[in-house]
């Protein structure tokens, strides 16, 4: 018997794809609330990064001491270095010396200054202003002990060469840790006698001791040694 064939009709046809419709991204309007909230952003980064510059900025330059100064003396300006300071109150800068403002010619501490102190203005005095008094001293050269210049420190000695007050220790200074502010150059002669002249700032109470001292001794010996 021959083969029958048999009709297994059409397939059904696959159901069509359909590809998701397109969406258009929309910029957002002037009443969309992310647009605010971006703009609060910015403006407070921009604010807060204004503010720590200002804050940056709001400093002064005042002077500080190189090194510890005492009392007596001369301010010069290679005692001193530039330090960059931030006040909060201006009355406090008012007690300090601006870089921006020349230091006086004749300027002299009335007190001690420490190393990296800030140097306050009521410490400084012209000339004889402070309490200290300004002493001459004639010193032979040959008894002047250390290279002596306007700021060194020295001990001043008295020895009695003639006698006179035995009670006298001449091992022991009688003017100690005191400044020198000013001191002839070593080839100008004190007067006719050849002697160093040197200008101390002494207080007084021992300024007067010192010449007591002096007088009763018979020809006294100063001698001068320089603190390093």
């Amino acid at each position: 018997m021959p083969p029958v064939a048999i009709d297994l009709g059409t397939p059904p046809a696959a159901p069509p794809t359909s590809a998701p419709a397109a969406t258009r991204t929309r910029t957002p309007g002037w009443r969309d609330p992310r647009l605010w909230v971006g703009v609060v952003v910015v403006a407070g980064s921009v604010l807060l990064g204004a503010r720590v510059v200002g804050a940056a900025d709001d400093t002064v330059t005042v002077w500080a001491a190189a090194e510890e100064l005492p009392a007596g003396a001369p301010l010069r300006p290679d005692d001193l270095v530039a330090a960059r300071v931030r006040f909060a109150d201006e009355a406090d800068l008012a007690a300090y010396l601006p870089t921006s403002q020349e230091l006086p010619a004749d300027a002299v501490l009335g007190r001690s200054v420490g190393a990296g102190e800030l140097v306050p203005g009521a410490a400084l005095g012209a000339g004889g202003d402070s309490d200290l008094l300004q002493l001459a001293v004639a010193v032979e050269p040959e008894q002047l002990a250390g290279a002596v210049a306007a700021g060194s420190r020295v001990n001043v000695y008295l020895v009695a060469r003639g006698g006179g007050d035995r009670g006298h220790d001449s091992g022991e200074p009688v003017l100690e840790d005191v400044v020198v502010l000013d001191a002839a150059a070593a080839d100008d002669g004190y007067a006719a006698s050849g002697l160093r002249r040197l200008v101390l700032a002494v207080p007084e109470e021992d300024a007067g001791r010192y010449y007591g001292l002096l007088g009763s001794l018979t020809d006294p010996l100063v001698s001068v040694a320089v603190r390093g």
